[in-house]
């Protein structure tokens, strides 16, 4: 069979060339794009929020080391620079401006900026914490690659927000009282009093101090303790699991389902007889 040629190769001319890929489509296809570099790109940027809130532990830690300051403003040109790129690749920017994750980034953005002049903003870094996992690419990329994260996932996603919210809850109780307060000395002081409030064990050795402290208070004990049991529950009772309907594709189910909510098919989901 003779190979076909192209029209202009036929006609003599110069074979036609596509044009180069902008930045703009190489970023696109790092952030959003399916190929393996994609995946490993998508989990460096779940490694490097893993290794800012580490460090952001640390500096609540230190206090006023020399190198807190300079070590902010690199973390800070770091989170700028992805935070620019995904404005830049997004094709609904308005709408990547009101997502949750990109008001994270500019909460924390704005805290790296001020914290050295307004040290009670600190503990607005944490919220960074909100990104980790968010991502649909990034829950994309795991269920693809790996088995055990599909079977798993509802219990993963649950202890995950169940570690953000104590990290955060902790993270507001030490930036506002490490200073004021002799009981919250250390990281490990709030996490104490944060989790014994959660628990409603309640020891009263170390209380919150000022109007500020007792408000907080008053906010972990209301909002925090229906919130922390309903994480706790879906951590280790979850209501859920996720199993692909052969006939219609619904993937997430009640754990003790015998038939599909959408289309009545039996589902032979393997469950330990109790919801």
């Amino acid at each position: 069979m003779v190979p076909r040629m192209c029209q202009n190769c036929a006609d003599g001319a110069a074979p036609t060339q596509h044009p180069p890929e902008t930045l703009r489509q190489k970023l696109r296809g790092l952030y959003y794009g399916k190929d393996r570099g994609a995946h490993h790109f998508r989990y460096g940027l779940v490694a490097f929020d893993i290794v800012v809130m580490g460090l952001f532990i640390l500096e609540a830690f230190v206090g006023k080391a020399w190198w807190v300051l300079p070590l902010d403003i690199v973390l800070g040109a770091s989170i700028a620079l992805d935070f620019t790129a995904r404005l830049y690749v997004s094709r609904h920017r308005l709408a990547h401006l009101l997502s949750m994750a990109t008001l994270a980034d500019i909460v924390v953005l704005g805290s790296l900026l001020l914290s050295a002049f307004v040290e009670n903003l600190g503990f607005l870094r944490f919220v960074r914490t909100l990104r980790l996992f968010r991502s649909y690419h990034v829950l994309r990329d795991l269920r693809q690659d790996s088995p055990w994260f599909r079977t798993n996932e509802a219990v993963i996603q649950a202890t995950l927000n169940l570690a953000i919210f104590i990290f955060v809850v902790t993270s507001a109780v030490f930036v506002t009282q490490h200073n004021i307060n002799p009981g919250i000395a250390t990281y490990i002081d709030a996490l104490y009093f944060t989790i014994t409030t959660l628990t409603t064990t309640g020891f009263g050795d170390i209380t919150l101090q000022g109007p500020g402290g007792r408000l907080l208070a008053v906010i972990i004990m209301v909002v925090g303790v229906s919130l922390f049991l309903r994480l706790l529950q879906a951590v280790f009772r979850p209501s859920r699991v996720r199993y692909k309907c052969p006939d219609c594709g619904l993937l997430v189910h009640d754990i003790d389902a015998v038939h599909c909510k959408h289309c009545g098919r039996v589902l032979p989901i393997e469950n330990e007889g109790f919801a």
